[in-house]
Formats: C-alpha cells, sequence, structure tokens
C-alpha cells in the first residue's frame, strides 16, 4: 500500500522545525530541560538532525527537526524527510516551522520516506508516522504520493515479472480501478492496423508487441500522453555491452511515468479526456530481429533507416505519436527513457524537456520547483533536422557523430507529432544514488511539474 498520514491522535508528539540560522534564538525562549537536552545533544538545526526530548516523567515531549540553512536547503530534495528517517517510532504532528508552501512538499517527502519496494525481500517499515498538518490537502498529497509509488514499482520489477504481457495488465488495473477503457493492439494486429515499427522493434522476441491504448473522461480538453514501454533493451543485433545492459528493466520508465502520471489525473477528477498510448515491446536478438541497414515504413508513411538497432525506443513512439496526432489532442506529451545523451547534458536528476510552446515551457518552469520536481528546457534546434536525413530514406534513426544526441532523437519523434502541441521528455527514471525519500532504484521525473501546470496548459 502507498503511505498514508496517519490519523489524528491526541497522543502525537509536537515537531518543530528549527532554521539553523534561528535555532539558538529559539531554544533561549524555552524552558531550560528543552535547551538543556537540546544543547548536550548537539542540536544545532543542522539539515537532517533530528531530536527527540522527553519530559520529566522520560515521556516524549516535543521533536525537534533540523532545516539548515536557505544555501543548504537548495542544494536538496524532502529536507524535512531527512530528519524523519532518523526520529524514533511513534506519530507527529508539525506544530512550527513552515510555510504553507513548505508543508506541501516537506509533507509529500515525509510520506515518500514510507515507499519500500518490498516483493521480493521483505523490508524494515519506516517508523515515523505523520498527522497531515492544518491546511494541507491531505488527499491531494496522499494522491501524488501513491502515484510517484505506482511508476517506482513498475520501474523497479525486473524484465522477468513486468515483459509486455505484465505492462498490460498494470495498464488494466489502473483501468479498472477508474472506470477507464482500455484495448490492446498485440502482434501482426500491429501491421494490419499500420502499426509496423512497434512490431518491427518487437518481433524478435517470444513476448509479443503491443500497444496500450487507455480512455478516460468524457468531456474537457484532450490530452494524449505516450509512454515509451520498452521493458527490456538488449541494444538488438547492435548488442549493448553488460554494463549498458544492466539497468534495462528501466527502459520502460516512460510508460511507468505516464502511468503514474494518468493516476494523479484520474483520481483528482480533473475535467478532461485522457488518453494513455504505451508501445509495449522487448527488443531482443533472434533470427526474426530487425538490422542495421533495414528501411523501415512507418505508420505515418515516412521511412526510417536503421543505423543502430539500439536506437529502437524512438521507432515504437513514432508510430504512437501518429496515432496520437490522428487524434488531434490539445496537448500531447511523450516521456521515455530515450538517450544517454540527455544524462550527459543534465545528469540523472534533472528532467529535459523539448516544446516549441513557450506556455508549456514557461509553466513547467514555473511548477518545477514547488513540485520538487526540476525539469530543465532544452531545445528543439532545427537546423539540426539535416543531421536525421540519411538521403536513402526520409529519417535516420542514429545519425553519425554523436554530437546533440538527445536533440536529434527529439527532432525525430516531433516528425510524427505532427501539428499537435506537443511536448517531450528524455527522462532518466531512475535515482543512482540514496538520498531522503527517494532510495536507490525508480523514480518519477517530470509528472508531478506537469501535473501542476495541466490547469493552466488546458483551462481547467
Amino acid at each position: 500500500m502507498p503511505p498514508v498520514f496517519a490519523l489524528p491522535n491526541d497522543a502525537a508528539v509536537p515537531l518543530h522545525v528549527l532554521d539553523q540560522d534561528s535555532c539558538a534564538d529559539w531554544l533561549e525562549q524555552q524552558p531550560q530541560h528543552i535547551s538543556h537536552w537540546a544543547q548536550a545533544n548537539g542540536f544545532t538545526g543542522a539539515c537532517g538532525q533530528a531530536l527527540l526530548i522527553p519530559n520529566t516523567d522520560g515521556k516524549p515531549a516535543l521533536a525537534l527537526a533540523g532545516y539548515g540553512t536557505g544555501a543548504q536547503r537548495a542544494r536538496r530534495r524532502y529536507v524535512l524527510a531527512a530528519a524523519a528517517e532518523k526520529l524514533p517510532q511513534g506519530t507527529y504532528a508539525i506544530a512550527s516551522g513552515l510555510s504553507h508552501d513548505a508543508l506541501n512538499i516537506e509533507c509529500f517527502g515525509w510520506l515518500l520516506c514510507g515507499y519500500r519496494f518490498d516483493r521480493y525481500r521483505e523490508q524494515s517499515a519506516f517508523k515515523a508516522n505523520l498527522i497531515a498538518p492544518a491546511g494541507v490537502d491531505a488527499a491531494a498529497i496522499e494522491s501524488l504520493v501513491a502515484a510517484e509509488s505506482l511508476t517506482r514499482d513498475l520501474i523497479n520489477t525486473p524484465a522477468s515479472d513486468m515483459g509486455p504481457d505484465e505492462l498490460q495488465r498494470a495498464a488494466e488495473t489502473l483501468a479498472e480501478a477508474f472506470d477507464a477503457s482500455i484495448t490492446t493492439i498485440q502482434d501482426d494486429a500491429l501491421l494490419a492496423q499500420n502499426l509496423p515499427m512497434i512490431h518491427a522493434v518487437g518481433r524478435a522476441s517470444d513476448l509479443r508487441p503491443r500497444l496500450i491504448d487507455m480512455n478516460w473522461g468524457a468531456s474537457g480538453p484532450k490530452l494524449t500522453l505516450v509512454g515509451k514501454g520498452v521493458c527490456f533493451d538488449t541494444g538488438g543485433l547492435n548488442l549493448k555491452p553488460g554494463a549498458s545492459m544492466g539497468l534495462m528493466k528501466k527502459d520502460m520508465g516512460g510508460a511507468a511515468a505516464v502511468l503514474g502520471l494518468a493516476k494523479a489525473i484520474m483520481a483528482a477528477n480533473l475535467p478532461l479526456q485522457l488518453r494513455v498510448l504505451i508501445p509495449a515491446v522487448e527488443n531482443s536478438v533472434s533470427g526474426s530481429a530487425f538490422r542495421p541497414g533495414d528501411i523501415l515504413t512507418s505508420r505515418k508513411g515516412l521511412t526510417v533507416e536503421i543505423n543502430n538497432t539500439d536506437a529502437e525506443g524512438r521507432l515504437v513512439l513514432a508510430d504512437a505519436l501518429a496515432l496520437a496526432d490522428e487524434d488531434k489532442p490539445d496537448l500531447l506529451i511523450s516521456m521515455a527513457t530515450l538517450t544517454g545523451a540527455a544524462r550527459v547534458a543534465v545528469g540523472p536528476d534533472l528532467a529535459p524537456f523539448f516544446t516549441d510552446d513557450e506556455q508549456v515551457a514557461t509553466a513547467l518552469a514555473t511548477n518545477a520547483e514547488p513540485s520538487a520536481d526540476p525539469v530543465w528546457r532544452l531545445p528543439f534546434h532545427t537546423p539540426y533536422e539535416t543531421k536525421i536525413e540519411p538521403g536513402i530514406a526520409d529519417l535516420d534513426n542514429a545519425p553519425a557523430g554523436g554530437f546533440a544526441g538527445s536533440i536529434t532523437a527529439a527532432l525525430f519523434l516531433r516528425r510524427f507529432a505532427g501539428d499537435s502541441r506537443y511536448v517531450h521528455f528524455d527522462i532518466y527514471g531512475w535515482n543512482p544514488t540514496p538520498a531522503a525519500a527517494r532510495p536507490k532504484g525508480g523514480a518519477g521525473q517530470g509528472t508531478r511539474a506537469l501535473f501542476a501546470a495541466l490547469p493552466e496548459l488546458l483551462n481547467l
């Protein structure tokens, strides 16, 4: 179960969140047994410090959490979560120290401390429960935590238990929970219904390729989410080395992200028409694998020369984007763990996005920081279009040279998004280093910034 707030409890321990610059002044105003206890334990309000202070009977009287300085907080996310992870077992109620805006994101981080991926091994439970402070929308925070938990669970699950079949079942479970409709086009039916590149990428695997199509909502603006669902990527005939293949269970991180975002949208009952398209495949090696040098014809009719079978994500997304554009959505979003070039450019922590729409770019930038979901705009640099035009076909799936790899991949996808208002996210979907509320493993990126921006972008 996703983490939730604790029920109101008269026995809850009051928690005071102390900025390091004002901590000494705050302690001077407290009874001596409180200030002396804090001083004896070296509590200074530094980031991540936590201290439980007993009363004269030895029972918990209050707790302190260090909030550091403004400069220190700028270098971290979920500052309060770092202290929450050190508190002893109990139920806590925030009594002072946080602004309303900070309360929302710090409560979100606190709840995420309770996330555990325990499918294969029992994990120790998080011990510090939090009562929702007055003035926060507890249900909305819990909904976003549940959405992030779904994304993390899907990415963390290995390909042995998260292939195209299981990804489809996860989407069907989500659809059933919110009374959404869902259909699947599978295997040779992909050819019959003109989704040839999805078929070409997935045909070498015993786990049959498919397109998952989920729809929810009967009125309002149209929002279509397209998520890359490559459940495992060997690289195909351009086989990845072992070190590069090790994390390829996360190559369906785009699909996991859009399912998490869809869950948040449906739980909030946003007044829109939602469509989720997931091309779900495994890029495997067999006698039927597509080859370097092959030329594929896409749903849109554009031909694509294959110069690297390890650049398969853009192929399956291309057919899905072409299908999405035919419905003329008001906003079309693709999310994919697409290029290593994006990681070189911005590292694992930032979610780069591409759009030609200035309102989209501004709304995402405005909502990213309050959502603790950092994003960064990269350009659809049109002069690079020539790099994806090989001459023998309309498009090249893997331009030579290596420069601007994330941009050329995004330009490739833009060719298939048509006239739709379009934004593409090239995410990592993985937290390589454990941090407060962010364990090593699968991670949602860009989804909370998008969720917060949707009311503005779609006039909701």
